[in-house]
């Protein structure tokens, strides 16, 4: 006949359970830090923003984010080729070559609005009239008026008819400051 003494020692139950618990930490901390770096990876490629083709189209829903997103951080944009409408707004220390590519930005429930936009330049820009509604194409830079500023160089630009969807409106809660590309 066999008989077992099985003892029952509190102070190696507790170094056992301690044990058990701090692996478990560490287990739970290499696991988050995985998912963390990869999905900063993967981030890069997904903007909530604007897409990740050759050009990046700016639509009315996106407008204000990207435009926020853009002059926050003028340095990460620099190169990024951009496609968007708005209408012609030129206000009166801008050079021939310059003019804000406008939209109307709603920012009250009875219709107020502020205009907002990219400045751009574009060498035949006297050939579009103020007000008139345009498409355009064109490269980010860094340029100066009162500050740094982005400045969208324009490669092509055409007159369109007014959109459905003229106004946009300000920044959304899923804006995101971001470092990072477009």
């Amino acid at each position: 006949m066999f008989i077992y003494n099985f003892k029952v020692n509190g102070s190696k139950i507790f170094k056992y359970f301690f044990t058990g618990i701090v692996l478990l930490i560490i287990v739970i901390l290499i696991f988050v830090s995985i998912k963390l770096f990869t999905g900063a990876k993967n981030n890069r490629n997904i903007s909530s923003c604007m897409p990740q083709d050759d050009v990046s189209i700016i639509s009315t829903k996106n407008y204000t984010n990207v435009l926020k997103a853009v002059h926050e951080n003028i340095d990460n944009y620099v190169g990024v080729k951009i496609q968007f409408t708005g209408y012609v707004y030129r206000v009166l220390d801008l050079t021939d070559t310059q003019f804000i590519l406008a939209r109307d930005m709603i920012i009250s429930s009875d219709f107020q609005y502020v205009i907002v936009g990219f400045l751009c330049e574009f060498d035949k820009a006297q050939d579009f009239k103020d007000n008139t509604w345009v498409e355009l194409a064109g490269e980010i830079t860094k340029g100066n008026y009162h500050g740094d500023m982005p400045i969208v160089k324009v490669t092509e630009m055409k007159t369109v008819d007014k959109p459905n969807e003229e106004y946009v409106y300000p920044p959304d809660d899923t804006y995101i400051p971001t470092s990072g590309v477009l």
